[in-house]
């Protein structure tokens, strides 16, 4: 027995839109900055333990 879920594109684009503009009214500039500094560290430290553990691999093979 399936049912059909049939949300109206309206609804959906309200509903996000609604959530976006209260999240942006709730944080403020210095949250969003701060939030973009520490995704960049996170990205260069991830990539670099990345490449370290593969050179280490790869050192071991050996």
């Amino acid at each position: 027995m399936a049912t059909n879920h049939h949300i109206e594109s309206g609804t959906i684009l309200g509903t996000v839109s609604g959530t976006g503009l209260t999240v942006l009214a709730n944080v403020g500039s210095s949250d969003i900055l701060k939030t973009v500094v520490l995704a960049a560290i996170g990205a260069v430290v991830s990539f670099c333990v990345s490449v370290s553990l593969k050179w280490l691999a790869k050192k071991l093979r050996k």
